[in-house]
């Protein structure tokens, strides 16, 4: 009975640490100089949650933004977090929500991989890390997905 309750515990556990997903994460390529780019892809996490943090060892800052309409002018600006409603996608796109990636440490070229990690808080606080390589693509290449 032991045995059973353990791996139960052991199997609950497992399922809550992985309750969040990125399909189609990617990163937008830049030039030479270039200190700053997107990372998109759609989040969802099973039991609800919010995005609050993100980081990668390119950049030297990473934030999570939103672009919004002010008067008649798009704006862009960094958020706390973002909800991510149970069960249902967030997209994190071009002219949207997305993660910023400032201070690059590097040109990052079609093809390459970017490691991101994504922090998401659920119920109580509980905090879950999603680590993700996330392929540099051309920005044409990621809008013909939307």
């Amino acid at each position: 009975m032991k045995k059973v309750l353990a791996a139960l515990l052991m199997s609950a556990a497992f399922a809550a640490h992985a309750q969040t997903t990125v399909k189609d994460p990617w990163v937008r390529g830049t030039v030479a100089g270039q200190k700053a780019t997107g990372m998109f892809g759609q989040v969802t996490s099973t039991a609800g949650g919010k995005l609050v943090s993100a980081s990668s060892p390119v950049a030297g800052v990473v934030e999570i933004h939103e672009m919004v309409m002010d008067g008649n002018v798009m704006k862009m600006r960094a958020i706390t977090g973002l909800e991510l409603p149970a069960g249902k996608a967030v997209e994190l796109k071009p002219g949207g929500y997305h993660v910023m990636l400032m201070d690059l440490k590097q040109e990052l070229k079609v093809g390459d991989a970017v490691p991101v990690t994504l922090v998401i808080e659920g119920a109580g606080g509980k905090r879950e890390s999603v680590e993700l390589k996330a392929p540099v693509k051309a920005l044409a290449d990621g809008q013909k997905k939307h």
